[in-house]
């Protein structure tokens, strides 16, 4: 599935420019993606919209996000530390949080990888139009490694 999205993120760059589901599914079929994964992932982006994220109050500068037992299982810390690290980095909102977060609790996998939270975040960001962020954010995200860097 992250083989799809990530597709989809390479090659529709200016959301506007993404086509409707049905002839996109086409295009995805045609460029050899398995049809049962191009539904899945379409279904799956198709909850990127931040509705599903309802916050009846907006946390504070100085609140704190406490992750439950099961988001704890399925986001590792260096899953928790990226989002720490991108809220805290003005790119992600307490929306934006929630988001990438239901979204990552919403797949397949029992446990969330670095490499596609990494995707899930550029895909929030991109779904809703915030492709305007610094160069050292972009090459995080971007970096496809599970936080293994080498320090000289």
């Amino acid at each position: 599935m992250f083989d799809i999205l990530v597709f989809l993120f390479e090659n529709y760059v200016q959301t506007e420019a993404c086509p409707e589901p049905e002839q996109l599914a086409d295009e995805l079929t045609e460029a050899g993606f398995d049809k049962s994964e191009v539904r899945e992932a379409l279904d799956w982006l198709a909850g990127m919209g931040d509705d599903r994220v309802p916050l009846s109050v907006s946390p504070g500068a100085a609140s704190v996000r406490v992750y439950d037992r099961h988001e704890l299982a399925r986001l590792d810390t260096n899953c928790r530390g990226l989002l720490a690290f991108l809220e805290s980095a003005g790119v992600l909102d307490a929306r934006g949080r929630e988001l990438v977060i239901e979204r990552a609790l919403a797949l397949p996998e029992e446990e969330v990888t670095l490499s596609n939270l990494k995707v899930i975040v550029l895909l929030a960001l991109w779904s809703t139009g915030q492709t305007d962020m610094d160069t050292l954010v972009l090459d995080e995200l971007l970096d496809d490694s599970d936080g293994e860097r080498v320090l000289h």
